[in-house]
This record gives structure tokens, C-alpha cells and sequence, in this order.
């Protein structure tokens, strides 16, 4: 796994941030995804909160790898667009502060935007969101349940660095999709990845998150395909529907440093 590190989400540990934390560094990871809707929100961190958090985060020895900020909403939608950037702002000036260079967003689906082309809300929107993302040195990271194909001809599309895309299997998985598949098509595009494991059921035409190595994703061949788009960044745990997340995650990072 070279080349790799490892981070968990918080939330999935069900904790305080600050318990949390300390839950991430006892089951040996180098970093943390912290939500900026639920967990630490922008406006209520003072100066002297980031401080503390800061310290706190040194202390352990821990990275902020990602911050998510997954809005209800993609940025297609018009109806309440304005607010919804602003605060896609505050949680990337936020990153910034706490030394993270990727901000995980909801792009939502293409097609939100009413037609087979990107509607110039959309654009506008990524765009002045990639203006500021660059002057905090935070990547915008979008996911969506729009398909490969698409998502890569858009991205390409637009101007270098606008936006990035998310990779998470269990996702994918879910929607009957292929996480090799996806990376095989959209893999140059790849800025953040989870590192998550669904099976599908046929019967009922549902995917189930399961314990990292247990479900369908082949993580040896999805980090190998990673390293040959020259991908060096974050794996980040997640494991949401468990009883015992805390666990899972543990085996999770016991999984990752064995590959």
C-alpha cells in the first residue's frame, strides 16, 4: 500500500469530535474526515476553538485529511443556491485552516440541470467555487450518482482543476455499478477515496455496505489501477451501517496496511 494513507470518518464512530479524535488515533490512523454540517460547524469555531483543535489534532499525531460537506442539494438546483455556496465557502476556508486540501461536496445529478447540457447555473457555480478552492489550496471533490462516462466527459470539459471526483465502492457497488469500472473510466479525475465494501443483492436490487474485504470491491486491483493514475492521497474508512464501527474500522486499517 505504499504511497497510501490512512484516515477514518468521525462520524461513523458515533462520538463527540473530540472522543472521536482519540478513536482514530488508537486504531492507527494517520487522519480524520470531519464534517463541517454535523461535526465541527465553520460558525462556531472561534479563534481560540481552532487553536485548541489544532493542538488537540497534534497532540495525537493526526492529520485532517478531508473535510465533507455533502448539502442536501447539488449546485445545479437554483432554489436556495446563494446560501448554499456561501456556506460550501466558510467549510473550505475551514479546511484550510486546518491544513486540509480537499473539501468533499454533493454535485448531485447532471441532469439536475434539465438537459443534456450542464446548465450555466451549474458552471458558475464551480466555477467561482474552484476560484476560491484555489486561493485556500482545498481541491473541490464532487460525488454524484451520475455515470462514469458522464462524469468524466464533464469534468474534462472544464477548465484543469475545477473539480474533482470521489470514489467510494460501496457506493458505487449500491447503485450496481462497478468501483473498477468507474476507476478504469474516470480514474485521472480521482482526488479522494473511501475506503468502503457493499455487496448487491440480486433478489431485491439493493446494495449492502459490509466490513471492508468482505464485500465485492477487489481493493489490491482498485489500488493498483489508483497508482497508475499516479493517485497518492487519502483512504478513508467509513463504515456507517455496522453495530460496531469502531471495530470494522480497526480491521479495516489492519486490512489496508496488509495489501
Amino acid at each position: 500500500m505504499l504511497g497510501f494513507r490512512i484516515a477514518a470518518q468521525t462520524a461513523c464512530f458515533a462520538q463527540s469530535i473530540k472522543k472521536a479524535l482519540h478513536t482514530a488515533g488508537e486504531i492507527g490512523c494517520n487522519g480524520v474526515q470531519i464534517d463541517a454540517r454535523t461535526e465541527l460547524i465553520p460558525s462556531d469555531l472561534s479563534e481560540t476553538g481552532l487553536r485548541q483543535f489544532r493542538k488537540m489534532l497534534n497532540d495525537l499525531n493526526l492529520q485532517v485529511s478531508s473535510i465533507a460537506f455533502p448539502t442536501r442539494r447539488g449546485y445545479a438546483d437554483p432554489n436556495d443556491l446563494q446560501p448554499r455556496i456561501e456556506a460550501t465557502l466558510a467549510a473550505m476556508r475551514m479546511a484550510s485552516q486546518l491544513d486540509s486540501r480537499v473539501l468533499i461536496g454533493n454535485l448531485g445529478p447532471i441532469s439536475d440541470a434539465g438537459s443534456d447540457e450542464p446548465s450555466t447555473t451549474l458552471l458558475e457555480a464551480l466555477h467561482l467555487l474552484a476560484r476560491e478552492g484555489n486561493r485556500y489550496g482545498v481541491r473541490l471533490v464532487m460525488q454524484s450518482s451520475t455515470s462514469a462516462e458522464l462524469l468524466d466527459e464533464f469534468v474534462s470539459q472544464l477548465p484543469t482543476g475545477t473539480m474533482w471526483l470521489d470514489l467510494n465502492p460501496a457506493r458505487l457497488i449500491a447503485q450496481g455499478e462497478s468501483p473498477a469500472e468507474f476507476t478504469s473510466i474516470a480514474g485521472r479525475h480521482i482526488a479522494h477515496v473511501y475506503a468502503t465494501d457493499a455487496v448487491y443483492d440480486l433478489a431485491t436490487s439493493q446494495g449492502v455496505e459490509v466490513e471492508l474485504g468482505r464485500g465485492t470491491a477487489d481493493f489490491p486491483e482498485l489500488l493498483g489501477m489508483l497508482e497508475e493514475h499516479n493517485y497518492r492521497e487519502w483512504l478513508t474508512i467509513s463504515r456507517l451501517a455496522s453495530q460496531q464501527p469502531i471495530e470494522d474500522c480497526r480491521n479495516a486499517v489492519s486490512y489496508l496496511r496488509s495489501l
